[in-house]
């Protein structure tokens, strides 16, 4: 990957969205390395705050900054794992604890010795706590010092997820990196409540530290445990949030509660701040984000991760990024548009089919044109990264 890094030059997400104002910026400095056991931090950018990494996990290593295709239930939708090695080609993906606990189970999970083997993918996976889904499941779940209990969205059953929990699913599951629980609050929000919050989060924190330093994987791959910033939309809560997860010295550190409505000038304002104070040499792990414009803008401030499950809501509906611009190819105006998707993209899908096409099987529901849109989506987020 370590080629030039895009960055968005003199202009906004929107100038990106559009296809305009974007550059490549090589003046990527080489430092010394600064190692953790994981992380290796090989450049910096000068004119920014980008910077290109390198990940070592017991599945082998992958260079940041990465965007992680998510498979939220061991699954791309409607992705096969012959074609997302050969054509998608990420070195790690995202599944979801939560969804995972309740479908195929945790019982399924270990007797097929964990989701590697149960999906049939040997690069790395990273699981988050299932916080956020908790979060989602607001009409359907209390929450207490303790943890939280909620009803499945399936069948109406009652659950209960707490630190301890949360990692002893993990464990289970057998991600290669793996999340601690946390409360993501929404926006607005007060800022008392987020204060609280926060600080329920700091206390989960720990007892997820106890809880995973007690126990050991399941299996025959190490993991490691990231940490959540929070604090909402508080510049003064979030230093307080990033200095309480740096003091933990974990692997890894992410950023969550941000991309829940608030404005991109919000999210970018946030994620400095944060980045000012989480540690040069541990990876940044911007949670949920997102369109092509938030990937480029957060790198520049100096992200490092990235997953969100939009590249492929957005191809089962219709919506594809090209270097010109979103378009939605079920509009009529493709109808009789027999140029390539993309003229100046880089994947083979791009050159592949025409509008045309590609509208015609959407227009006949044809699983084949889903399919496409997401490889297009996919990809396209994946090569924005590097």
């Amino acid at each position: 990957m370590h080629g030039e890094i895009l960055l968005a030059k003199n202009c906004s997400s929107k100038d990106f969205a559009n296809g305009t104002g974007v550059s490549r910026l090589p003046h990527l400095i080489t430092g010394a390395s600064k190692n953790s056991k994981q992380f290796s931090l090989i450049k910096e950018d000068k004119d920014s705050k980008a910077r290109l990494g390198e990940i070592q996990t017991s599945h082998g290593k992958f260079d940041t900054p990465i965007f992680m295709p998510v498979a939220t239930s061991a699954a791309i939708k409607g992705v096969h794992v012959k074609d997302l090695n050969e054509n998608i080609s990420p070195d790690v993906i995202l599944s979801n604890t939560y969804h995972l606990y309740l479908r195929p189970g945790t019982e399924i999970l270990e007797n097929a010795g964990g989701i590697h083997k149960f999906m049939n993918w040997k690069k790395n996976i990273l699981t988050d706590s299932g916080g956020y889904q908790v979060y989602s499941l607001s009409n359907n779940r209390k929450i207490n010092e303790d943890g939280v209990k909620f009803k499945s969205h399936i069948d109406g059953s009652y659950h209960f997820f707490n630190p301890e929990k949360a990692v002893d699913i993990q464990r289970l599951i057998g991600a290669d990196i793996i999340m601690a629980f946390d409360e993501c609050t929404p926006y607005p929000c007060e800022k008392s409540y987020v204060r609280s919050s926060m600080h329920l989060t700091h206390e989960w924190l720990d007892r997820c530290i106890n809880r995973f330093n007690e126990t050991k994987s399941k299996y025959s791959h190490n993991q490691v445990l990231f940490p959540i910033v929070q604090g909402g939309m508080h510049k003064d809560l979030r230093v307080e949030s990033a200095k309480f997860i740096s003091s933990k010295d974990l692997p890894g550190n992410a950023i969550g509660g941000l991309s829940v409505g608030e404005p991109h000038e919000i999210m970018y304002e946030i994620s400095e701040v944060v980045c000012g104070i989480l540690p040069k040499q541990k990876p940044r792990y911007l949670m949920g984000v997102g369109t092509p414009g938030n990937l480029i803008e957060n790198i520049s401030l100096g992200i490092d991760m990235f997953d969100c499950v939009m590249p492929t809501r957005n191809a089962r509906n219709g919506m594809l990024f090209t270097s010109e611009g979103t378009i939605n190819i079920k509009n009529e105006k493709w109808k009789n548009d027999h140029t390539i998707i993309d003229p100046n993209g880089k994947t083979f899908v791009d050159n592949s089919y025409t509008k045309a096409y590609l509208r015609h099987l959407f227009s006949i529901n044809e699983n084949l044109g889903k399919q496409i849109k997401k490889r297009i989506s996919e990809l396209k987020n994946i090569h924005n990264t590097i």
